[in-house]
C-alpha cells in the first residue's frame, strides 16, 4: 500500500503540481482557547556549539580550554547569572536576542539533551525529532500529536523545507512542504486563461475519488486537498511586512511564516531551518566576519526582524518559536581553530506568553574525572535538562495536547516552565 511519505517524494511530480502532500496537524486553533496560536519550529541544522552562544565568561576553564574560540568578557552581552550563580552572557552579534531577553521574553533552557548523547548527526537528528533515545524511528513527536486530532485543516502544517522534516511525520496525517510560496502552483505548460481551464480539469478529475481503487482514491484526495490551499497561500505572497527582513534564506523562510500567521492561512505549525553549524574548522569567533560570527548574525537578524513583524502585527502573543540543535559541540577547541561534535546543548523558547529568563545551570568546564556536569572524560558537556521534558510542556501547555500519550513517556515533572 502507498504511503504518504512515498507519495510526497515521487507522486506528486507525476501529476505536475509543484507542491509536496497537502495535509497535516491538527486543530491546534483550539489549544488552550486561542484561534491563532501559533508553533515555529526552528532547527539550527549540524550541531550548534553551545558555549559560543551563551557564554560562561567568569569560568577560567573556557579560556583555558578555547584559547582561540572564547570571547572575551568584555565583549559578551551579559545577561546575568542562572541559579548557581554562573554568570552569562550572549555572543556579541545576539544584539536582538538581547533585547527580547531584556523584554522577558526569551527563555534559555542550559546543557538540554539526553543520556548517551549520539554525536552522529543523522541519528541526533532523528532522537530529537522522534523524541526517542531508543528507538529513534517512525512518526516524529510532532508527527504523533496530529495524529491525536480529527480533521486536520489541509494547511495546518508549513514546512519551509523543500522536503518534509521527520519530527513532523505522523502515522496519518501530513504537512505540506512549501519553500517558496510562489513555487506552489499548478505547474501548467499553458499561461493566461489556459492554465486557469488546465485546473478547473484537474480540480473536476481529482473529485473523484473511487472506493475500489485505493492508490488512485489516495491520490485524488491528495490532491483535492492541494488544490484547496493554493489560493490561500498565494495570499502569502501578496504579504508587506512592517520590517525589513533579511536578504536570505532564513529571513525570506520567516517573512513567509509571518505573511502566513498575518492573513490567517489556517496554518498553526511553522518549521524553519538554517544551517552551517558544523564548525569542525575555522570557527573564526572572534572575527567579524568569522564563520560562527556570521551564524549569529543571520539567527540575530532574522529572528529580530520576525519578533519586531509580529509584535507591529499583534501576533507575538500567539506565537511560539521552539529552537533546537542535534547535539552540542565539544569543550576544547580542536587543532582547526573549530569544536568537535559534542553532547548537551541550549534550546531557546521565545514567545509572547513566554516565561524568560535562564533556566539551568551552566556547567563547570573543569575537567576533573568526577566533575558531574561534563561526560566523555571531561570532553563534553552533559545534560541536565531532558530534552522531552521540553517538549512535553510545549504538548501541554501550549499545543493544549497530551504529552504522556504523545511522547510515551511522563516527562512533566522536571520539565521547565517556561509557559
Amino acid at each position: 500500500m502507498i504511503t504518504r511519505r512515498e507519495f510526497v517524494r515521487g507522486g506528486v511530480a507525476a501529476f505536475t503540481f509543484s507542491f509536496a502532500a497537502p495535509e497535516f496537524l491538527s486543530d491546534l486553533a483550539r489549544a488552550q482557547g486561542t484561534s491563532r496560536r501559533n508553533l515555529v519550529v526552528l532547527y539550527l541544522s549540524g550541531g550548534n556549539d553551545a558555549l559560543s552562544m551563551l557564554i560562561p565568561y567568569n569560568d577560567p576553564q573556557y579560556r583555558e580550554r578555547r584559547p582561540v574560540l572564547a570571547i572575551p568578557a568584555s565583549n559578551v552581552l551579559q545577561i546575568g547569572s542562572d541559579r548557581a550563580n554562573n554568570a552569562l552572557g550572549l555572543n556579541p552579534r545576539l544584539t536582538g536576542l538581547k533585547s527580547m531577553f531584556d523584554a522577558g521574553r526569551l527563555a534559555f533552557i542550559q546543557r538540554t539533551g539526553y543520556e548517551n548523547s549520539s554525536r552522529s548527526h543523522f541519528q541526533g537528528t532523528d532522537i530529537w525529532s522522534t523524541a526517542s533515545p531508543q528507538v529513534s524511528q517512525g512518526a516524529g513527536w510532532l508527527g504523533r500529536y496530529l495524529d491525536t486530532i480529527a480533521q486536520p485543516d489541509p494547511l495546518v502544517g508549513w514546512s519551509t523545507t523543500r522536503d518534509v522534516p521527520r519530527s513532523l511525520l505522523a502515522n496519518r496525517v501530513g504537512v505540506a512542504a512549501i519553500p517558496s510560496v510562489t513555487g506552489y502552483a499548478l505547474a501548467s505548460p499553458n499561461p493566461g486563461a489556459e492554465a486557469g481551464f488546465a485546473r478547473q480539469a484537474a480540480t473536476r478529475i481529482a473529485s473523484h475519488v473511487p472506493v475500489d481503487l485505493p492508490h488512485l482514491a489516495f491520490v485524488n484526495a491528495s490532491a483535492q486537498q492541494a488544490f484547496a490551499t493554493l489560493d490561500r497561500v498565494a495570499q502569502v505572497g501578496l504579504y508587506r511586512p512592517t520590517v525589513t527582513y533579511p536578504n536570505n534564506g532564513f529571513g525570506q523562510a520567516l517573512q513567509a511564516v509571518a505573511g502566513a500567521m498575518a492573513a490567517g492561512v489556517g496554518t498553526r505549525v511553522f518549521f524553519v531551518q538554517t544551517g552551517g553549524y558544523d564548525t569542525h574548522a575555522g570557527q573564526n569567533t572572534n572575527q567579524a566576519n568569522g564563520s560562527y560570527a556570521n551564524l549569529m548574525a543571520t539567527l540575530n537578524d532574522g529572528l529580530f526582524a520576525f519578533y519586531n513583524d509580529l509584535v507591529r502585527q499583534g501576533l507575538f502573543n500567539d506565537t511560539m518559536i521552539l529552537q533546537f540543535s542535534e547535539f552540542g559541540r565539544r569543550i576544547n577547541e580542536n587543532g582547526s581553530a573549530g569544536t568537535d561534535h559534542g553532547a548537551a546543548s541550549v534550546m531557546m523558547v521565545i514567545g509572547g506568553n513566554v516565561r524568560g529568563g535562564i533556566y539551568g545551570t551552566a556547567p563547570n568546564l573543569a575537567p576533573f574525572p568526577d566533575n558531574p556536569t561534563l561526560e566523555n572524560n571531561g570532553n563534553d558537556v552533559r545534560f541536565e535538562t531532558d530534552f522531552r521534558s521540553v517538549y512535553a510542556r510545549v504538548i501541554d501547555n501550549w499545543l493544549g495536547g497530551n504529552s504522556v500519550q504523545v511522547l510515551g513517556g511522563d516527562f512533566r515533572a522536571a520539565a521547565p516552565q517556561v509557559v
